[in-house]
């Protein structure tokens, strides 16, 4: 008999040829690591050789004007995502749905704030704003709200391609359900992931801007930084690297419960 070889065994037989590129991707990864760490490093090393050693990473809360000015911060970014989701995601679903053809136009109007300084939105709103806005902190959230638009409407703009929109909508508008239902239980549930992903990227801006709350003349947590490190730089790097950890550790949080909640989609 003469013996007939299937193509399955046939292409295990075949050598194993590994993927072009792969020493490079490694490469790239190991050089992008360093990019990132060795500063991080170095800014710590520069830390803790103060006079206050380690002191100066865990003693910062005691430090003067750092709950106020973090406090602040932290109230601002809620603020400001309750602000910018509540204005973005009706209006992105709004666009997508009903006006498709002014897309173009819509977008090149979200990155306004990337293009035009921040210096220059602050003077305008400082001269346009009643005095009573003026009066209050939370300014700088409707003033953040602006500048967190490009982000939050690309991030949501992503997560409506990737869904059947208009099949969705069309489906609960036949059961009977109204646009707020629509919203909050078909579709809301659908954007998880461009929701966290515009949740992040505000936070991590409300927590870094520092134009506008200096020219406010509010001490958020970057002008404390910056404030304080005229008495102890130690002690403004220490807080930086622990704020850029911190939210490095939640981006790392965040896509952890993405990709569990991917799994568990594909699972079942």
């Amino acid at each position: 008999m003469v013996a007939v070889t299937t193509p399955v065994e046939i292409a295990a037989a075949r050598p194993r040829r590994r993927t072009p590129g792969g020493w490079g991707r490694r490469i790239v990864l190991l050089l992008a690591g360093a990019y990132f760490l060795v500063p991080i490093y170095a800014a710590g090393a520069f830390a803790v050789s103060g006079p206050d050693g380690v002191d100066a990473l865990t003693g910062i809360g005691g430090k003067a004007g750092f709950v106020e000015a973090f406090s602040l911060s932290l109230s601002l970014t809620l603020v400001t995502t309750v602000i910018t989701l509540l204005l973005m995601v009706p209006t992105a679903i709004w666009v997508h749905l009903r006006l498709p053809r002014v897309m173009r136009l819509f977008e090149s109007i979200t990155i306004l704030p990337i293009v035009i300084p921040p210096i220059v939105l602050i003077v305008g709103v400082l001269d346009a704003a009643p005095g009573t806005l003026k009066a209050t902190p939370y300014l700088l959230a409707l003033e953040y709200a602006v500048l967190a638009m490009p982000f939050a409407y690309r991030s949501l703009d992503a997560g409506l391609r990737a869904i059947p929109l208009t099949t969705l909508v069309e489906a609960s508008r036949s059961l009977g359900a109204g646009w707020v239902a629509t919203i909050t239980r078909v579709l809301l549930p659908n954007l998880r992931s461009a929701l966290l992903s515009a949740t992040v990227l505000t936070v991590a801006l409300v927590l870094g801007e520092y134009t506008m709350a200096s020219l406010d003349q509010y001490q958020t947590f970057p002008v404390w930084v910056v404030v304080y490190q005229q008495d102890d730089a130690h002690v403004s790097v220490a807080v930086s690297v622990l704020s850029l950890v911190a939210t490095w550790a939640l981006l790392m949080l965040i896509s952890l419960i993405d990709t569990r909640r991917l799994s568990r989609a594909r699972n079942s």
